[in-house]
């Protein structure tokens, strides 16, 4: 797929960290943006900065994605690349303890199911909306109509303690790569997945520079956080590369997380 202004795009979590990244990088090709978010205020002054589109999306919700996919294509048409990058991070355990009590807790159901609920179903709502669309455009070279490029986590493959909801989450994204692309390949859409490690976003900006530097020491090579940057060169190849299909890449510096 060649980026340029005939292509549509929609970027999920595109108010900030890797899916504003993401929207800027595309808009610089001259690809029209929109950004599904639901920080309006953030979501607006993006898409007025790199002249897109903004919608307020919640991607639990059926009604809330396609209300938000019928006013991007209003705007820009039919999108051929969606890039989610929408996702909550949680953390407890499967069972924890009480330090001053010693009472024992199951894990909070509530937030398991939430976890999933947004970063799992939510991922597959957008992109089979998506796709729904996309299988009814014209198709391009090598016969392809678009391309869907989902957002998982290392934590998919090496999850730490306190990572079952969130791996789970992500794990699910990146089982279910492969067999979208197969249901997809009639129909000449492709799907990807990325697997990033430890990225700078905004929540890492508000930590301490000491506990960053030891993040970054962790990591084999690069000695640094991943940033946005990092996966918007990524997610472009993956747009234009029309042979990579069914495929999860890790974006980590070569870093396998250990349990804690």
């Amino acid at each position: 797929m060649k980026l340029d202004g005939s292509i549509a795009a929609v970027v999920t979590g595109g108010a900030s960290g890797l899916g504003e990244g993401t929207a800027r990088a595309l808009a610089a090709k001259g690809v029209r943006v929109a950004l599904f978010d639901l920080n309006a205020e953030r979501g607006e002054q993006v898409a007025k900065e790199i002249g897109g589109v903004f919608c307020s999306v919640d991607v639990t919700d059926d009604a809330s994605v396609a209300a938000a996919f019928a006013k991007a294509r209003a705007a820009h048409g039919q999108e051929r690349l969606t890039v989610n990058c929408a996702g909550i991070a949680t953390g407890q355990k499967t069972v924890s303890r009480k330090k001053d009590t010693g009472e024992i807790k199951a894990h909070d159901m509530a937030q398991f199911e939430r976890t999933v609920r947004v970063n799992l179903f939510g991922t597959f709502r957008v992109a089979s909306q998506s796709a729904a669309g996309m299988v009814t455009l014209d198709p391009m070279e090598d016969g392809e109509r678009g391309a869907i490029i989902n957002t998982a986590s290392v934590a998919a493959q090496d999850g730490q303690i306190g990572q079952a909801a969130y791996s789970a989450s992500k794990g699910g994204v990146y089982a279910m790569t492969l067999p979208m692309a197969r249901d997809l390949m009639s129909e000449g859409v492709r799907v990807n997945t990325i697997l990033p490690g430890i990225m700078w976003t905004p929540m890492m900006a508000g930590m301490d520079q000491k506990v960053q530097d030891a993040l970054a020491a962790m990591i084999p090579f690069p000695k640094r956080l991943g940033t946005p940057a990092d996966y918007a060169a990524l997610a472009l190849h993956l747009a234009e590369n029309t042979y990579i299909n069914g495929e999860c890449i890790r974006l980590d510096g070569a870093i396998r997380l250990a349990p804690r």
